[in-house]
């Protein structure tokens, strides 16, 4: 159910569409009064009204009713939902109502509607109706009506009188219900397989999962069938599990998250849903910020979305600004979403395994330039049963002379430089990170404390890039401990450009961090 403003809402036309295309059993309801706010009906609906504008859509069942009129109303909702049921798809019920109060406290209607159209108005008002339905029907007397409004009343203000009794929640409780909890349990090693890469991990991954749980659904864009996605991350899993359980959706990735969200509310099902780039998240923001991210919260504890969102990211590819972008910064500011950036096949196949048992929201980005990268990268292959707990970085190279914080392709880098560096008696700790929310800290913490040096290495632009959270975190709680002011080595504040020369001059390379770090050890 929604107004008719939310109707000029791109998510509107999205759930339109996918419902057709699925023949999905749904039925819209619109309460439609003219207005949005302050806005009319012809300011913002082509055509003047949104039935003609829906009517565009193949196996919609669309109605246009008197919202006021009982009769016609019940009629019309009734053949909706036995349509739905009967497998006949969704419908659209347009329902044309007054606004007879102010949209909101805030709102003064005289402002901008006449005194003649706000008197016609409150003629329609939909109750009086009703119960001059009723008497003129004789389906109740006067004394009958008056005590069955009477009894509503009643209702009304008791309920309100019990809220009115329940206490104020206490400030500390505002923190309860981020995430639900989840602990990590029936983790267990299994002799070492085949060295794999990480495309086949995550693959292997997934594959083992949709075995062990018939909950699990994978759904996006061109993940289905022979394409598998289109860096070949969920190759046979259509053949293997099914059209029902790895299919397509439209190139929309507010309907993506969407779906993702509706799925994972029946206790059942856990979605596993592909953003084809990082870069196309932006319009499916909405949904995952505004809804996934806050879900449990909002219902206090009673609703939980156990959604996993991939999306691969990143640059040095030649990908240019539309497919370069690294975006967890934006992702780790909102409260509600767990973050996770695995370096090596080994990380990625455990850590995708403990997000599809997460029963909170879990981002999961994987570096397309470390998909099939070997030499760093690959490790033997993790059992079925071995997960990885989220918040627990790994120290890559024990070091005493700096430290160096990095995750994702820039784990790689450090690894690099810290071993080149070795050669000249120069010992460098790296520590990979792994997920950022839930965020490691006390691994930099006592990280610090024994080399009283940070480097911080990131990908995404430098400007309010992760790093800076952490920089700032390491002088609150690590200030006694650095001999050196934090270090970041990051990206350019520009977009990722097409040209090889230029995407290098942008994003970090070796050499900028055994820069930084030199300078760093001889402050």
């Amino acid at each position: 159910s929604a107004g008719d403003g939310a109707t000029s809402q791109g998510d509107f036309h999205e759930a339109m569409n996918f419902s057709c295309v699925h023949n999905l059993p749904i039925v819209f309801v619109i309460q439609d009064n003219g207005w949005a706010i302050s806005v009319p009906v012809d300011e913002q609906t082509a055509g003047g009204t949104i039935t003609k504008m829906a009517r565009g859509y193949e196996g919609l069942s669309v109605f246009d009713i008197d919202g006021c009129d009982y009769v016609e109303t019940s009629e019309a909702l009734s053949q909706a939902v036995k349509k739905a049921r009967s497998g006949l798809g969704p419908s659209l019920v347009v329902a044309k109502v007054p606004r007879i109060a102010a949209h909101s406290s805030s709102d003064d209607p005289k402002k901008y509607k006449s005194e003649e159209t706000l008197a016609e108005e409150k003629s329609r008002d939909p109750i009086a109706r009703f119960e001059k339905w009723l008497l003129d029907e004789k389906y109740l007397t006067q004394d009958e009506l008056d005590l069955l409004r009477k009894k509503h009343f009643d209702e009304i203000e008791n309920a309100a009188a019990l809220a009115d009794q329940v206490p104020f929640p206490t400030k500390s409780s505002a923190w309860d219900g981020v995430f639900k909890p989840f602990e990590v349990t029936g983790s267990r090693e299994s002799a070492p397989g085949e060295s794999i890469v990480i495309m086949d991990a995550l693959n292997h991954a997934l594959s083992e999962e949709m075995e062990r749980d018939l909950g699990v659904v994978v759904f996006g864009q061109d993940v289905a069938r022979g394409k598998g996605g289109v860096f070949g991350i969920t190759r046979l899993l259509t053949d293997k599990f099914g059209e029902k359980r790895c299919f397509n959706t439209p190139l929309a990735e507010s309907t993506i998250v969407a779906l993702a969200i509706g799925l994972s509310v029946d206790g059942f099902h856990k979605p596993v849903a592909e953003i084809q780039f990082a870069d196309y998240a932006w319009t499916g923001m909405n949904q995952l910020f505004n809804e996934l991210s806050s879900f449990y919260y909002r219902s206090n504890g009673q609703w939980n979305c156990p959604v996993v969102i991939r999306m691969p990211y990143g640059g040095y590819i030649q990908g240019g600004p539309y497919h370069s972008q690294s975006i967890e910064a934006f992702l780790s500011h909102c409260p509600g979403l767990k973050v996770v950036i695995p370096s090596n096949a080994a990380d990625a196949k455990r850590l995708l395994k403990t997000a599809i048992r997460d029963p909170n929201p879990v981002i999961f980005l994987e570096h397309k330039a470390l998909y099939r990268q070997r030499l760093f990268c690959a490790r033997p292959e993790t059992g079925a049963d071995e997960l990885l707990p989220f918040g627990q970085a790994n120290i890559v190279r024990a070091g005493t002379d700096a430290t160096i914080i990095a995750w994702g392709i820039t784990v790689m880098m450090a690894v690099e430089v810290a071993e080149n560096l070795s050669k000249e008696g120069i010992s460098v700790e790296v520590i990979d990170l792994r997920t950022l929310v839930p965020l490691d800290f006390k691994a930099v913490l006592e990280s610090v404390k024994k080399t009283g040096k940070l480097l911080i290495a990131h990908e995404a632009a430098r400007n309010c890039g992760f790093g800076a959270e952490l920089a700032a975190r390491a002088a609150e709680e690590a200030f006694f401990f650095l001999d050196a002011p934090v270090q970041r080595v990051a990206g350019k504040d520009c977009p990722v450009p097409y040209c090889k020369d230029l995407e290098e001059e942008v994003l970090p390379q070796k050499k900028d961090i055994e820069d930084a770090l030199r300078k760093l050890i001889s402050f």
